[in-house]
């Protein structure tokens, strides 16, 4: 007796040829055996008999199961330790979230029954199916078994199989010569690894360790903006900060007092990563955080700042001035040590002699001569200017003001004949002027030797996946655009999200500033005592844009949200 018509095929294939999706044919030639059980979907969608949008379509209609899009999810939700990873990668599914004793399943076929008794036998819970596209989702469980977050969930054991890109390089940078069995946990130095590269990887600018009482994570500010990456172990807190110490050449055995270190992270043999780490002891075990600090950062150029034309021409003409003090305020993490580093590259030539004097150097630039400041041995910022004016400086760059003495020996570099670069932490340009009065440098010296002031925030930057927004006139004049702005020349947008900006809808930082010089009726203001808000007016009228005023203008160029220009310069 001849077998019954698709008595070889089964599930989605007897499916597509029953409803003459495709012949039986081609779903014979798709459903070689295999042990991947996406393997016939993609063979289906490689051989352009249906696109992988269709067959997740048909999937879920004839299955009774959703469809869901992976690129709209934020996969910042997925319970990673639902589903063991070996059972994720051995059948192509992902644990998408869980509510109670409810697990949501993402799977490419939904006819799979066998699949999902396994699942729920392993996880004790109740399983819906979810159809997704099988490119996106093989694509999807493999970011999860690369991740951090995923790898530790083998490190209690003996096994740490991870390919880490580079891993001899960073091996090697990573070396140290403390061999103590305390430390010398591979899978602990693996992870760091794995974990510092991720990080450079996704532009983070800092990578927080955060022991807690009952449990330990591990952050990433990505953007200005905290993240939580994984979750190690609770009991390997203890491991992790004594790795970390050990390669950033601090104390392992002293966990009562904050620490402070650096440590190189070799990824090639023309880039480095320098890693400035900071351990802090608290009521759980030690906190560590780890600055990224990238030296290409501070070779990008002048136009990848964010400057507006008629910004950059001011700037450029301070810094060829041959003398005079030029400072940068805005609050910590405003980008203050780029844009001064920025600067001092483009000074930075054969014939000029360029010192700094930092607390601590964060950015390493050939051909400038940096001091850490360290005032336990003496060195404070005063003192080594002092010895700065007897080395024959073209160039002085000071980290940052914080008492008189500093501002007096720096205005006093700033007149004989030295271009003095500094930072302040004040709100905006006019208030810095007022700044320095209250700390008790004479007004007349303030105007004879500041030539111009940068205020700056960094503002996220919108994603190429941005979408067009419309705002309500009346919300738009009382962010400060005039009536003669809104002629309708111009579109809003606002962040959308995709896979580049992992649903964020931004994806890097620019800089949004307020470029003063020091003209001569600002100066005479300074001399006859007037305040912050005499300045701010005069600036004005000199057509000086405040922080406000040139974050709009980002806004109507479209590359940010009117939210984050609102939320970064308000004051």
């Amino acid at each position: 007796m001849s077998a019954p018509p698709h008595a070889a095929l089964s599930g989605l294939a007897r499916a597509l040829v029953q409803h003459g999706r495709l012949l039986e044919a081609e779903a014979l030639g798709c459903s070689a055996p295999s042990g991947n059980p996406n393997d016939f979907v993609i063979e289906v969608i490689n051989r352009g008999l249906m696109s992988a949008a269709d067959v997740a379509r048909f999937a879920a209609e004839t299955f009774g199961s959703p469809v869901m899009d992976l690129a709209a999810f934020d996969e910042s939700h997925i319970p990673v330790d639902a589903i063991d990873r070996k059972l994720m990668n051995k059948h192509q599914v992902a644990a998408l979230g869980r509510r109670g004793n409810r697990l949501t399943l993402a799977l490419a076929d939904p006819s799979n029954l066998r699949i999902l008794d396994e699942i729920r036998f392993q996880t004790g819970l109740a399983v819906d199916p979810v159809v997704v596209e099988a490119p996106k989702l093989i694509a999807l469980v493999e970011r999860l078994s690369e991740s951090a977050t995923t790898t530790l969930k083998d490190m209690t054991g003996e096994e740490f199989d991870m390919d880490l890109l580079g891993q001899e390089s960073v091996a090697d940078a990573l070396a140290t010569e403390d061999n103590s069995s305390e430390v010398d946990d591979a899978p602990v130095v693996r992870f760091i690894q794995k974990l510092l590269i991720d990080a450079i990887n996704e532009g983070a600018s800092d990578v927080h360790f955060e022991p807690y009482e009952k449990y330990y994570r591990i952050r990433f500010r990505t953007d200005g903006i905290l993240r939580e990456i994984a979750q190690p172990p609770l009991v390997l807190k203890e491991k992790i900060a004594a790795r970390i110490k050990v390669i950033s050449r601090l104390d392992i055995s002293e966990k009562r007092v904050p620490q402070d270190g650096r440590m190189k992270l070799v990824l090639s043999k023309n880039k480095a990563i320098d890693f400035r780490v900071s351990t802090l002891p608290t009521l759980h075990g030690e906190k560590i955080v780890m600055r990224i600090l990238d030296p290409s950062s501070a070779m990008l150029g002048i136009e990848a700042l964010g400057y507006e034309p008629e910004q950059k021409a001011v700037l450029m003409e301070a810094i060829q001035r041959p003398y005079g003090m030029i400072l940068v305020t805005g609050p910590t993490g405003s980008g203050k040590t780029v844009s001064l580093y920025t600067c001092l590259n483009i000074l930075n030539k054969a014939g000029v002699n360029i010192s700094t004097a930092e607390d601590p150097a964060e950015i390493n630039l050939p051909g400038v001569n940096q001091v850490n400041v360290n005032e336990k041995a003496g060195l404070t910022f005063a003192t080594a200017l002092r010895a700065f004016l007897r080395q024959d400086p073209d160039v002085i760059m000071v980290g940052e003001i914080r008492d008189l003495e500093t501002a007096e020996i720096s205005v006093k570099a700033a007149q004989t004949g030295h271009l003095v670069l500094s930072t302040l932490h004040t709100n905006d340009a006019p208030s810095t002027l007022e700044r320095l009065k209250n700390m008790g440098v004479a007004p007349f010296n303030i105007a004879s030797s500041v030539i111009m002031i940068t205020a700056q925030r960094l503002a996220r930057r919108l994603c190429t996946c941005k979408q067009p927004i419309d705002i309500p006139i009346e919300a738009l004049i009382s962010a400060g655009f005039s009536e003669e702005e809104l002629d309708g020349s111009w579109q809003s947008y606002g962040p959308k999200g995709c896979d580049r900006c992992k649903g964020s809808g931004y994806k890097g930082r620019l800089g949004i500033y307020q470029v003063m010089p020091i003209s001569e009726d600002i100066a005479r203001i300074i001399m006859t005592n007037g305040n912050s808000m005499d300045i701010a007016a005069q600036a004005q009228i000199e057509g000086v844009k405040d922080l406000r005023q040139s974050g709009l203008l980002k806004v109507k160029q479209g590359v940010t949200s009117l939210a984050e220009v609102l939320a970064c310069t308000n004051e």
